[in-house]
Order: C-alpha cells, then sequence, then structure tokens
C-alpha cells in the first residue's frame, strides 16, 4: 500500500467519527485507530505480508562492504542504488536462501533485496541484467536514498 493512500485513510479517520478502520489488500493490513476523544492523534499500524524482526542477525555472506561510497568495487559494473530510506534485507524472511550471491547472473527486474521503508518491505530489482559483483551492504544495515546497494557487472 503506498503512502499516499495510507494518508487519505488517515485523513479520513481524523476528519470522521470513526473510532477504528481496518482495511485488508491482498496480503497486507492497515488498521488506523483513535484513541482517546475525537481530537486524539491517530495511530496507523500496516502488516507486510512477510515480518521480519527488527533487528535481524546479519547473515554470514560473501559481501563487499565499501560503505556504499564510489570505490574500486564499484568501477568493475554499474551499481545499484537504493531508491529509498529504509533497512536492507538480503533474503526475503529470516533463514531464508538470500535474493542474490556474488558471482549470480541477474537479469533486469529480478529481486535482488528487500528494503523495508515505514512497516512496508519493498522488493528491489536489478536495474539491468548482468553478474553480481559485489554485495556493498550488510543485512540488516540502515540504508539511505542514493546509498550503492550492489555492483552489477
Amino acid at each position: 500500500m503506498d503512502l499516499r493512500k495510507l494518508k487519505k485513510l488517515i485523513d479520513l479517520v481524523e476528519g470522521s467519527g470513526i473510532a477504528e478502520l481496518e482495511i485488508t489488500e491482498g496480503e497486507e493490513k492497515v488498521r488506523i485507530s483513535r484513541t482517546g476523544s475525537p481530537h486524539a492523534p491517530v495511530n496507523a499500524i500496516v502488516t507486510p505480508a512477510v515480518a521480519l524482526p527488527a533487528a535481524a542477525a546479519p547473515a554470514p555472506a560473501a559481501t563487499t562492504p565499501v560503505n556504499g561510497q564510489p570505490g574500486a568495487a564499484q568501477s568493475e559494473g554499474h551499481v545499484l542504488k537504493s531508491p529509498m530510506v529504509g533497512t536492507f534485507y538480503r533474503a526475503p524472511t529470516p533463514g531464508a536462501k538470500a535474493f542474490v550471491e556474488v558471482g549470480q547472473t541477474v537479469n533486469e527486474g529480478d529481486a535482488v533485496c528487500i528494503i523495508e521503508a515505514m512497516k512496508l518491505l519493498n522488493e528491489i530489482e536489478a536495474d539491468r541484467s548482468g553478474v553480481i559483483k559485489a554485495i556493498l551492504v550488510e543485512n540488516g544495515q540502515p540504508v539511505e536514498y542514493g546509498h550503492a546497494l550492489m555492483v552489477i557487472g
């Protein structure tokens, strides 16, 4: 569910006498509730299809951390950058196999990682085909917009 839709739902609850609103869209569920008086702040809870713990233990993996900054490893190929601020995850669930490993061939559009932002899990896709040369972020690490995630050669 995108943020604009969520904001509209919050505004609907704030502007009405509704105490609680719960909507299910596919596997995502949103519950917006107002506590106390009609002028009390609104709380929104978004439950994603796949729940990941807030502090997942870093997975032992073949990564080449370069702190997301341009460097030698990135000069070998295209740098896939984060489209948002959030938490980087290599696998769809804790303990599951990672989306990609160093040396693996990917096609444009293949899911390569997840970034959790505001309790929503966003699959990040390869923006070009090639071989994963380096994974520049550790599992569970926070990332910024434009942060280098992987090098695709």
